[in-house]
């Protein structure tokens, strides 16, 4: 029980800590416009320094050409080959990938020839039609120029749940629901650090991608597999919270939760709010609710039963259509009457509503309901207040 009913969660931290890291970027230090011209004059300085020894030194030409000179490819390149740029890749990423695919001789060429090229900033992800053995420079442009790009482009908007995720990512893959719900049986093996899967409140968590698939715009690799798509999702996730330094301020700000509870409470926010302006305030009610001085410390909010319908292959309903026995049924680990957090999150929230469980702004509420059209919600610290906009929102034509 939080003791303060402002409930800032100002605590120090608590529980396991973690972070998504990416490798260092492999740059060239004091890099000018001249950088070539520069290592040709030191080549020609060595090679005359080697004349002056003999014939017999040249026996080491290779060797000096080498070190001064960056290994690179002349020409556009010839054939046909497909790479992939990844989500979130640096230069020296792409390099890597480029010379894994024989496009370009080294990851060193490529770079200095980006370096070279103001807009090479502006090369996106995805999938590429490019030549092999290229020129850094011929690399670059054909980067640049989306001819090159093979679109398969998929949107997964926010608030989705990984059911219905399968369902979209099938409809645009040809890849069976049934391997997508397969792949994502093990979320560790998509990429999902185990430290993710840890409570505060002593519950038991059962390891779901539920919460993981980031929502995005998503560029589907030829031949993908169920697997590979998955792990897109996930590790964009990781590379948002990553950013957001999500898991180390939830611990530190968020009175002793872990990043997983907080996870959760994004997915109610993303669930209830009926617009991103609310998202943290929902946030809070749900704190409020859980973790304050709310008779039941439960969540009392319809999405939860709503997520168990769809899980177990019922039909979902509004709240008006919902019975008392399905509101409160008691075999329900989802059941809005449950004391504390439901066992995970209910859906796929995007950054804000990630952004408005990690900093949801300061209030008592305990209680909101629509009373617009446009989404907006009116929020009560009591129930009398509540029945207030109640009546407000039932003028409105929104209940």
């Amino acid at each position: 029980m939080i003791d303060d009913l402002d409930l800032g969660f100002d605590e120090q931290d608590r529980g396991d800590k973690g972070r998504h890291r990416r490798g260092a970027v492999r740059r060239r230090q004091g890099k000018s416009g001249g950088g070539r011209g520069k290592t040709l004059l030191a080549l020609a300085l060595a090679l005359v320094l080697l004349g002056g020894i003999g014939g017999g030194a040249f026996y080491g030409f290779d060797r000096v050409q080498s070190y001064f000179v960056t290994p690179d490819y002349d020409g556009s390149g010839t054939g046909e080959v497909t790479v992939e740029i990844k989500q979130g890749a640096l230069i020296a990423d792409m390099g890597d990938a480029l010379v894994a695919a024989d496009v370009v001789k080294s990851t060193k060429a490529f770079i200095e020839a980006a370096e070279e090229n103001s807009r090479s900033k502006n090369i996106q992800p995805g999938t590429y039609k490019l030549r092999k053995q290229m020129s850094g420079d011929a690399a670059v442009v054909a980067l640049l120029d989306l001819k090159n790009k093979i679109v398969n482009g998929i949107t997964i908007p926010e608030g989705l749940t990984a059911k219905t995720v399968y369902k979209r990512l099938s409809e645009k893959t040809d890849i069976p629901v049934e391997d997508f719900e397969a792949a994502a049986k093990d979320p560790i093996a998509l990429g999902v650090p185990d430290w993710w899967f840890k409570r505060s409140d002593g519950k038991k968590v059962t390891p779901s991608v539920e919460g993981f698939l980031f929502p995005d715009t998503y560029e589907i690799p030829p031949k993908a597999t169920a697997e590979t798509v998955l792990k897109l999702m996930v590790d964009n996730f990781l590379t948002v919270t990553s950013g957001m330094q999500y898991a180390e301020k939830v611990q530190k700000e968020r009175g002793g939760i872990t990043p997983y509870e907080a996870l959760i409470v994004a997915s109610l926010a993303q669930a209830e709010a009926g617009n991103k302006a609310d998202l943290g305030k929902v946030a809070r009610v749900a704190y409020n609710r859980v973790y304050g001085e709310f008779p039941c410390n439960c969540l009392e909010m319809d999405v939860t039963v709503n997520y168990y319908l769809e899980r177990t292959g019922q039909k979902t309903k509004t709240s008006k259509q919902m019975t008392a026995a399905e509101l409160d049924d008691p075999k329900n680990p989802y059941n809005r009457k449950l004391r504390g957090l439901i066992p995970s999150p209910i859906n796929n929230p995007g950054k804000e509503a990630l952004q408005g469980a990690l900093s949801p702004p300061p209030g008592k509420w305990l209680y909101f309901v629509a009373i617009s059209k446009d989404g907006r919600s009116a929020f009560a610290e009591t129930y009398d207040e509540q029945l207030r906009n109640e009546q407000k929102a039932r003028e409105a034509g929104i209940i």
